[in-house]
């Protein structure tokens, strides 16, 4: 079992900057990489960002390249988001998962999430 903690959520005005952790425990070595999700009211959960613990090879939806970076820590146990330049149609809540597959775009690849963290853009 891996267990999955977000936080740094919070109201932000357009063009602003978040960061959001994700506290990973448990069995992270059985994860093969750890992903971003989000999902907004009324829409399906979308992939955002996820990082490879080993080499620590990153992929981007394409809306948020450019704006967003996801990294991590081994030896703490933990993903970062570092979200600039925000819009109001990133305002979600934003997901923590532990990919024990490859496919790191599709949540299939996904067996371990987070509670989630809501992130609220203003315009």
């Amino acid at each position: 079992q891996v267990q999955l903690v977000e936080s740094g959520g919070g109201l932000v005005q357009a063009g602003g900057s978040l960061r959001l952790s994700c506290a990973a425990s448990g069995r992270t070595g059985s994860s093969y990489a750890m992903g971003w999700f989000r999902q907004a009211p009324g829409k399906e959960r979308e992939f955002v960002a996820a990082i490879t613990w080993s080499g620590g090879r990153t992929f981007y939806a394409d809306s948020v390249k450019g704006r967003f970076t996801i990294s991590r820590d081994n030896a703490k146990n933990m993903v970062y988001l570092q979200m600039n330049s925000l819009k109001p149609e990133d305002t979600a809540v934003y997901y923590c998962a532990a990919a024990t597959r490859t496919g790191v775009y599709y949540r299939q690849a996904y067996d371990y999430w987070g509670q989630g963290t809501q992130v609220t853009v203003s315009s």
